[in-house]
């Protein structure tokens, strides 16, 4: 079992004292913030629900929970999403799966004492996993769900099982029981697959509350902590979108195994030599939280930019976010990665009549280094699309797996050098025109001239545990040029 204290996420607070199945997805750390993404961008776009939409979460047309539920959810969400309150979440502190004598399976959790209790909410089951073959019509039934008996349809598609609760009268200690069943025999062993058992339960269940219902019409400013983190998740969600998905067949690869220059810190300490070398290199950077498990970091990033030095990172960032909107145009990047820069510049903009807070001053120097990478990352595609397989040496792309405690990308593109070394030789050595001539001459036992690379790139990574960022930089791993020797 784990157990969390304290975790605030996205613009949010998560009432914990909390012990979680280690078995369910919500131990990672942008878990609830990628909820509210789907409620902010999937749902209700255009003003109205779709199919998809009440497929992914559970929704029977023309039954309990009723649609308009979900919508409302959406739409707080949304309105809410820079300035906050947006909807509070309460995690149980213990869930439990058991099985019915009529075939049915309940769902017990405890809820910590809250006053969040004493509202309406809408309780989610997160899926570990979809279902797959077939479809379920199920019927929850309990005394904290309101009204008591709801009806779920269960797909391929469904995500999340939405059920609306029972305000209570009192914030303590609860305990929720909560049946599940569904009228056909043959569908009960998929009831308990869908569920898991005991503590190895295979949903994650949460509780949402809307963030108007008695609040005040005045809107609560978004803490520092939380506002990072909804920048970090956004940034790792944009990355995903936008930098090219290649199939790795080989496992993950740790970074603990490179050769390293000693990590530096990234605060408002950092020397501006450093900041200035980074803003205006190209270097690919790995955003790593490898040094904190569960929780995002206490300490929030800041810098502390000279005037001249922040007026240098706006206008490079502004000329890589131009880069970029060419780059997703001639790639054809999902539209959905325009959305998601927005949002992020939104977050990280600098008024250039004002002072940039360091917090500003930080998330817009990681979203650079962000669109830098993702810059290099097409250039070097389009520079390795022309390598012909078995022609003359040159550079050809090679990604490699990152492992999962990278935040994004999740791999590299480290390049490989490919292609014959025949006369005439490439960006070669006199050793190896003797040696080739050589061999070319009958003395064929000796190795021949090989394609190998000849110069290299580094490669950054920010590394946010919880003391803190750090940025460190593992030299000669991105291959950049090729030749034979």
């Amino acid at each position: 079992m784990l157990t969390i204290e304290l975790l605030h996420v996205g613009a949010l607070m998560l009432h914990l004292s909390l012990q979680v199945s280690t078995a369910t997805a919500s131990i990672a750390p942008c878990f609830v913030d990628d909820i509210l993404t789907v409620l902010r961008e999937d749902i209700g776009r255009e003003g109205e629900l779709v199919n998809s939409s009440l497929s992914l979460f559970g929704m029977c047309s023309g039954s309990d929970p009723s649609p308009s539920v979900l919508l409302k959810l959406s739409e707080d969400v949304r309105r809410n999403q820079r300035t906050g309150p947006e909807p509070e979440v309460l995690h149980p502190s213990a869930a439990r799966v058991s099985e019915e004598a009529e075939g049915g399976v309940v769902l017990t959790f405890d809820l910590p004492s809250s006053p969040l209790l004493k509202k309406d909410s809408v309780l989610l089951l997160v899926l570990d996993s979809p279902l797959t073959g077939r479809n379920l019509d199920l019927a929850f039934s309990s005394g904290s769900l309101q009204p008591q008996q709801q009806s779920v349809c269960v797909s391929e598609e469904t995500q999340y099982i939405l059920l609306t609760g029972r305000p209570s009268t009192d914030d303590s200690l609860q305990k929720w029981r909560i049946s599940a069943s569904t009228k056909s025999s043959i569908n009960k062993e998929a009831l308990n697959d869908l569920f898991g058992g005991g503590n190895n339960i295979s949903v994650t269940p949460l509780l949402l509350f809307s963030a108007q219902t008695g609040m005040s019409s005045r809107p609560t400013p978004v803490s520092a902590s939380s506002l990072q983190t909804s920048f970090l998740c956004e940034l790792k969600r944009f990355l995903d979108s936008v930098v090219p998905q290649v199939a790795v067949a080989s496992s993950p690869v740790q970074l603990d195994f490179l050769q390293s220059l000693p990590p530096l810190r990234l605060d408002s300490s950092s020397s501006e030599a450093l900041l200035s070398g980074m803003i205006n290199s190209s270097t690919v950077t790995i955003f790593s939280f490898k040094n904190w498990g569960t929780v995002f970091p206490a300490q929030h990033g800041e810098l502390s930019l000279s005037a001249a030095l922040l007026e240098e990172l706006r206008q490079r960032l502004a000329e890589t976010s131009v880069q970029i909107m060419q780059t997703i145009q001639e790639e054809n990047v999902s539209d959905r990665a325009v959305e998601r820069l927005q949002r992020l510049r939104e977050l990280s903009e600098l008024q250039e009549k004002k002072t940039a807070t360091g917090e500003r001053q930080f998330f817009a120097f990681l979203l650079l280094k962000a669109l830098q990478t993702v810059v290099h990352t097409y250039d070097m595609k389009r520079r390795t699309r022309t390598t012909r397989a078995h022609s003359v040496c040159d550079l050809g792309s090679l990604t490699v797996a990152l492992d999962k405690f990278v935040l994004s990308p999740n791999t590299a593109n480290i390049n490989n050098c490919q292609g014959l070394c025949t006369f005439p030789l490439t960006n070669t050595k006199n050793h190896a025109v003797l040696l080739n001539n050589h061999i070319e001459r009958g003395h064929v036992s000796e190795r021949a001239p090989c394609c190998v690379p000849v110069a290299y790139e580094g490669l950054s990574v920010m590394d946010l545990d919880d003391q803190g960022p750090y940025v460190s930089f593992e030299p000669d791993v991105i291959a950049k040029e090729c030749g034979c020797r």
